[in-house]
């Protein structure tokens, strides 16, 4: 096994990891969202963003993985933070570096390895995000550009821990977390050729569940419908609350969500169903396809979602 040597600069990158006060915290979903969609669209049982600590290897966020971390000497990614591109390794076993390794070693040992450094703020290389399979593999161009968009997209949500992206409330994203993952996955969205759906979504009657059951009830009804959200959706996809009573989520890989949205008509039907609802709660959508080829912004985007919505929502309020 051939240990990776340490980087010129690794007294100032770990003084740049260790200031960011990420490690040994709790899962994050704006980090768990993107091993699960390095996963899924580049079709690997194993994906990690890992953090390469003094004497170990640091998951952040993990899929298809046991454990919180392992030896940095017996780590791919202290390999891989000494380059400014991916580190390809199609087999392991027929590589000299990585042969001997104890994750390596035997029959179900890994085989395959991707990784791309993860700058942070300053300009230090922090660690990886990394996919990898028991069985040896070629990543393929499309498949590496995207892996390259990902990374990104973790490099953005480190730069924005100093920034409020959660809404408090629901806890799913606020409007400037939404613009920052949205606008990162429509990059991979695009690389890949691969359409989205943006959905805006406003509660009916809100105004009136304020009224009449005070603000307390409609601070309830907001987390109430943003859980059955969560509940509806992949967890990949992007949910948010944009403002108000007004949510939005962006799904990528998905042209029609037409059976999700009968999902959550179900979910509310029986929301409004059981005994100990007070009031009912309605929603009204505006959907919209977002082709790869679009060069529209987010902000128009939106708008058109939104128009959507409003002619669903006049639709009801005229039936009403």
């Amino acid at each position: 096994m051939s240990a990776a040597p340490k980087p010129a600069n690794e007294a100032a990158r770990l003084d740049e990891l260790r200031s960011l006060d990420i490690l040994d915290t709790e899962p994050q979903e704006r980090f768990n969202r993107v091993t699960r969609l390095a996963q899924r669209l580049l079709n690997v049982p194993s994906a990690v963003i890992s953090l390469l600590d003094d004497d170990r290897s640091w998951y952040l966020s993990t899929q298809g993985v046991e454990g919180t971390e392992s030896s940095r000497e017996d780590s791919f990614c202290a390999h891989a933070i000494l380059g400014e591109d991916l580190l390809l390794v199609d087999d392991a076993t027929q590589d000299d570096r990585f042969a001997d390794m104890p994750s390596v070693a035997g029959e179900s040992g890994l085989r395959f390895y991707a990784g791309c450094p993860i700058a942070g703020p300053k300009g230090s290389v922090l660690g990886t995000l990394c996919v990898f399979d028991s069985k040896p593999r070629t990543l393929s161009a499309e498949d590496a550009s995207s892996l390259r968009d990902l990374a990104q997209m973790v490099e953005s949500e480190i730069a924005a821990l100093d920034l409020a992206v959660t809404d408090p409330l629901t806890g799913v994203a606020n409007r400037r977390g939404f613009e920052l993952s949205a606008t990162s996955l429509r990059n991979v969205c695009r690389r890949r050729h691969i359409s989205a759906t943006l959905l805006y979504f406003d509660l009916d009657e809100f105004k009136a569940v304020n009224d009449q059951f005070g603000h307390e009830a409609g601070d309830q009804a907001l987390v109430e419908f943003a859980k059955l959200l969560q509940t509806t959706f992949r967890n990949s996809d992007i949910i948010a609350r944009y403002g108000g009573d007004e949510f939005v989520v962006f799904l990528a890989d998905t042209a029609d969500p037409s059976l999700a949205l009968e999902r959550l008509q179900a979910f509310m039907v029986s929301r409004n169903a059981h005994p100990a609802s007070a009031y009912p709660l309605g929603f009204s959508v505006g959907r919209i396809l977002v082709e790869p080829t679009s060069d529209e912004t987010l902000d128009q985007l939106i708008a058109r979602a939104d128009e959507s919505m409003y002619v669903m929502k006049r639709a009801h309020q005229a039936s009403a």
